[in-house]
């Protein structure tokens, strides 16, 4: 059995994922045992240059109700990256997603998406001087628009279920009052929607909070602009 997303094309489903299956790069994310398989990100370049992130799975499932026997951890986050998109959440763009049980039924399972171009993981632009380069009505921007692309994922009653700081990318074009601000999510393979918006909401702020670097100050100003954004307070912030 053979699931996939992916754009338009005259190849074949059976195809394209060997294409993407056999492509090979180098790891950005070594393959780790858990969840009865292994799973792994590669980074490879088409023919034209282009760069892309492969999440590589074997035998890498999560059970739940609806499947009890277990079903690829990349399906669900290419749910969720699609359902985000929707929302105007910024998250990677997929090229492909596919997963297919072996001939000893275990399952590979495979999720190619777009480099996030001009994008740095937002610790990386702190330490590389990117507040201080750009200064603070800039920065203020940034957390606007991290406040932004969380309250609108949470309204939609998504929940990321693992918001670290690693997990946040931050794209700042221009210089002043030109600079434009964008912030990515990524790893969305645990998220998922919950009954309520104030449910996922408490569970991501919560988790971003104990896995942050923010100070006091900058942490106060982030948790107001996504109240005022959300239009309520949530409680234990």
């Amino acid at each position: 059995m053979a699931v996939q997303c992916a754009a338009d094309t005259d190849v074949a489903s059976q195809d394209r994922f060997d294409h993407f299956w056999n492509q090979r790069g180098e790891w950005v994310e070594e393959p780790n045992v858990r969840r009865g398989g292994e799973s792994g990100v590669q980074r490879v370049r088409n023919n034209d240059g282009q760069l892309f992130y492969a999440k590589r799975q074997t035998g890498h499932v999560y059970r739940s109700w609806l499947h009890p026997f277990g079903r690829p951890t990349v399906l669900r986050e290419r749910d969720a990256l699609i359902g985000l998109s929707l929302v105007g959440v910024g998250v990677p763009e997929i090229v492909f997603c596919g997963a297919q049980r072996d001939p000893v039924h275990k399952w590979r399972a495979l999720l190619v998406t777009k480099a996030l171009d001009g994008f740095e993981e937002i610790e990386h632009w702190y330490e590389g001087g990117g507040r201080e380069r750009h200064g603070e009505a800039v920065h203020d921007c940034v957390l606007k628009e991290l406040a932004d692309n969380l309250v609108r994922m949470h309204k939609a009653r998504w929940q990321h279920s693992c918001l670290y700081m690693k997990h946040v990318f931050v794209r700042v074009t221009g210089e002043g009052e030109a600079a434009k601000v964008d912030i990515a999510l990524i790893d969305l393979e645990k998220g998922r929607q919950r009954l309520t918006a104030r449910r996922a909401a408490s569970h991501d702020l919560k988790q971003l909070r104990r896995h942050s670097s923010f100070s006091t100050t900058d942490w106060q100003k982030l948790v107001y602009l996504y109240e005022t954004a959300f239009g309520s307070a949530i409680k234990g912030l």
